[in-house]
């Protein structure tokens, strides 16, 4: 039977960008470039080497967000998946992590899985707890931060290294997985698998075909809510020494004056 492997990516603004909220303060994505989360390319990186050890694996990339958002998908395809899912809906605008976890669960179940793989946190909310939110709506064990993940004999098992020791841990399947930005360099799109990507399937659902109802996804129905934003201030030019023999003393002068010595 094939192991069947949905990697979850979110599609988000180009960190470099200039990422500012909107008038309803959710971010503004109209403005600044989106892309594939870079801490879900590990995801699908895991994903691959992951299938490439199985005797026969399917890997469906899937992800929540607005029409621009397939060009996630396809970046995720381009690097080798099979087949993609993609959630849009209007009234998923303004959803938090928990809506989030909601309407990925229906989805993920829909699909179907042995195994769900998720990066570490996203570059724009970077909660990191979407992974466990999702473990427990599916009613499956969660093994999260992984440096290091393989599947053997419906068992996945991993590494979790903290600052003081490493832990290995497993957990039969069905599961869901977390990878951190130790796991191994994501690779790179080759020409071949970007073209091979535009004619790969991706399915696109909305609320109705997750049986959810509106009030439970987007700014409304969110259980979390930003009270108000402010830009952040522009940096101010600064204090420049001339070190004239007296450098070292006015530096530290200036440590002591804003008690960093």
């Amino acid at each position: 039977m094939s192991l069947r492997i949905v990697v979850c990516v979110k599609y988000v603004p180009d960190a470099t960008g200039d990422r500012h909220f909107a008038d309803d303060l959710t971010v503004d994505r109209d403005d600044v470039d989106g892309l594939l989360s870079e801490l879900d390319e590990y995801a699908v990186e895991q994903a691959l080497q992951i299938a490439d050890e199985a005797d026969d694996a399917e890997i469906t990339v899937l992800t929540v967000g607005p029409e621009d958002a397939k060009d996630a998908l396809r970046k995720a395809l381009s690097m080798g998946a099979d087949k993609a899912v993609h959630v849009e809906d209007d009234d998923l605008h303004g959803t938090d992590v928990i809506g989030t976890s909601l309407v990925l669960a229906k989805a993920v179940e829909k699909t179907g899985y042995d195994l769900v793989i998720c990066g570490m946190a996203s570059t724009d909310g970077t909660m990191g707890v979407l992974p466990a939110l999702l473990a427990e709506r599916l009613g499956v064990p969660q093994v999260t931060l992984l440096s290091e993940v393989s599947v053997e004999d419906g068992v996945v098992k991993g590494r979790r290294d903290g600052d003081t020791a490493s832990e290995q841990l497993e957990a039969s399947l069905p599961a869901v997985v977390s990878v951190t930005d130790q796991s191994g360099e994501a690779r790179y799109p080759s020409f071949k698998g970007i073209m091979a990507a535009k004619k790969k399937p991706v399915e696109s659902l909305d609320l109705g075909d997750l049986d959810i109802d509106a009030d439970e996804v987007g700014l409304e129905g969110s259980w979390t809510a930003v009270d108000s934003a402010a830009e952040r201030p522009a940096r101010t030019a600064g204090t420049i020494v001339k070190d004239e023999g007296e450098g070292g003393k006015q530096l530290a002068e200036f440590l002591a004056g804003q008690k960093f010595i």
